[in-house]
Formats: structure tokens, sequence, C-alpha cells
């Protein structure tokens, strides 16, 4: 049976903005980590996300 976790803390992500939930591998370094993903640590999603700040102008 899967169980979900409702209650776990969540942050927003420093480069997409997307707020993401703890994990237990986080758990000694929660309050060090700021990105979601590798892809958003290593900055991939920059320009994507540049764009579409540019068209909602």
């Amino acid at each position: 049976m899967a169980h979900r976790k409702p209650h776990l803390p969540q942050k927003p992500c420093a480069a997409c903005g997307r707020p993401f939930a703890w994990r237990k591998k986080w758990a000694r370094v929660w309050e060090e980590v700021r990105f979601c993903s590798d892809a958003c640590r290593e900055g991939r999603h920059a320009k994507a996300r540049l764009d579409r700040a540019a068209k909602r102008r």
C-alpha cells in the first residue's frame, strides 16, 4: 500500500522557483539545499526561465 507524505517541509527552488519537498537523503543538510534537481543546480533551466519571463511582458 502506497502512503502519502503530506506533512514534509517544502521550500522553493532557487533556480526555477517551483516548490520541492524534503527527502530523506537531505536530512542532514536540508538547510543547505537550494535547488530541486541537478539540472537547476547546473543552470540548465536558466535560459528557459528567461525566455518565459520575456514572453510574459
